[in-house]
């Protein structure tokens, strides 16, 4: 029985679409809202530098981990139902986050924050699906879902370095409360629960999947910190391979697992994952060493940081909204392949930067393109992720996307750490912050690179054998 009485028996589209780009928002927002206070956030808590990589892994990893199981959940207690539950726990670790008082509190919090999200993430995205038909309408839609992930990394990053400056940098964990119990009420207003499916949890799955990924991002971090002749670098890393295998086993024995690895039988699907992990690896990379680059060897404070961020997503939001209008015209197969090249320019004209660089020819404009490449490949990437899914496999199809999502974010992170950190070996002085950063750049260039490779060996190739006649049509190229 709903809260609220429904004000006619017509979905309320716009509504529900409202509240689930806004929670999406919420879930973006804290990944992003951290990164101009880093600095602040280290010198209070008592981060190293290479740990404070923590700070964004800690969320990602827990997030990404149990994001399979938090997608099944939707499907076997309804999507709704964990879409609230996802919210409030996200709003509590919120809370509670503002109010840590040390480094163990925080990324404990913070770890727990990412198990919200993992609950919340899957359902916004199958409620998108189970709300909007395909091909216009849900293009549309899924086109304002990247749109919103694009604002909100600006706005978490202006308001994060405002806030750190001149209030604290816990302030904006503070606001999430308001914003979660206004989602909460509005989502027993207007969202009807979806149908509930018999089911099994698999819990194995899910633990050999999170300990796995987080044995790889503890890996890659640490051997920034110690270097890979470390015993305990290489057995994390042995082991991390380890558990993934045995994950990948258990799903092809599981009644019911977390992710069905008939989601891999579509080579689109496959390689719009694969392409999925990289891009993002290199993005998280660029905000996050970008920020470095602002205060450490600009000098800048948290909330000119925050400022100087704008060019990288005041073109991001026209362009993902543009998208839907753009398909008709380019195809969407063609504007990814577009935006990842012209990332591949911005990433490496930014690691070309030192201490004496302008801010307008060194960040400015290449922070321009990379807004523009992350407008024009997010959504077909997305809608790539999710095409020709049933509305039975929409929580684990939205859920693998939102993995492939964070597993770019945590895993790819650690691995830009852990060439910043070989890279700047033997380096003295103010040296090491501008080569650390540069070597991260030209890897996350690389990882750009290896991403268009996959999308033209995968995505596109797929199209291509399925129309070879009617190319232009089909959205490939």
């Amino acid at each position: 029985m709903s809260l609220y009485p429904r004000i006619d028996s017509e979905p309320h589209k716009s509504a529900i679409l409202a509240i689930i780009l806004a929670s999406y928002v919420m879930i973006v927002l804290d990944i992003s809202v951290v990164l101009t206070g880093l600095p602040r956030i280290r010198d209070q808590l008592g981060f190293s530098e290479v740990n404070l990589a923590w700070v964004q892994s800690a969320y990602t990893l827990t997030f990404g981990g149990f994001m399979l199981l938090g997608a099944r959940a939707g499907d076997i207690f309804g999507r709704r139902r964990m879409f609230v539950l996802g919210l409030a726990l996200f709003t509590l670790a919120s809370l509670a986050i503002g109010t840590s008082l040390s480094a163990s509190w925080m990324l404990a919090w913070r770890a727990i924050q990412g198990l919200g999200a993992a609950v919340l993430a899957p359902s916004t995205l199958a409620l998108l699906q189970t709300n909007f038909a395909e091909e216009e309408e849900r293009t549309r839609a899924i086109s304002y879902y990247a749109a919103a992930a694009g604002a909100s990394a600006t706005v978490g990053l202006v308001l994060g370095g405002i806030l750190a400056e001149w209030v604290s940098w816990r302030a904006g964990f503070y606001l999430n409360l308001p914003i979660g119990v206004g989602l909460i009420l509005a989502a027993y207003r207007y969202i009807d629960e979806t149908p509930r499916h018999r089911g099994r949890f698999d819990i194995s799955g899910a633990l050999t999947s999170t300990l796995g990924i987080g044995g790889l991002v503890f890996g890659f971090i640490r051997s920034a910190q110690v270097g890979w002749h470390d015993p305990l670098t290489i057995l994390s890393i042995i082991g991390a391979i380890g558990l993934i295998t045995l994950f990948v086993m258990i799903e092809q024995r599981a009644a019911q697992p977390i992710l069905p690895l008939a989601l891999f039988a579509s080579r689109a699907r496959s390689g719009a994952y694969a392409a999925r992990i990289l891009y993002l690896g290199a993005m998280v990379g660029f905000f996050f060493f970008s920020t470095l680059y602002l205060q450490e060897v600009k000098g800048y404070g948290p909330a000119q940081s925050g400022l100087a961020f704008i060019p990288a997503t005041i073109l991001h939001v026209p362009f993902a909204i543009a998208v839907p209008r753009l398909v008709k015209s380019f195809t969407a197969n063609r504007l990814m392949i577009a935006g990842i090249m012209i990332g591949i320019v911005g990433m490496a004209w930014l690691s070309r930067a030192d201490a004496g660089s302008p801010y307008v020819t060194a960040v400015a404009l290449p922070m321009l393109l990379i807004g523009v490449s992350q407008g024009l490949t997010l959504s077909p990437l997305t809608s790539a992720g999710v095409a020709g899914v049933a509305h039975a496999h929409a929580g684990a199809a939205s859920g693998a996307v939102n993995v492939a999502h964070q597993i770019g974010n945590s895993v790819g992170l650690s691995v830009l750490v852990a060439v910043a950190g070989a890279a700047s070996a033997g380096f003295q002085g103010d040296s090491i912050v501008v080569r650390r950063i540069s070597a991260a750049f030209d890897a996350g260039t690389l990882m750009l690179a290896l991403a268009l490779i996959i999308v033209l060996t995968t995505i596109v190739a797929a199209g291509k054998a399925a129309h070879p006649r009617n190319i232009g049509a089909t959205g490939a190229v």
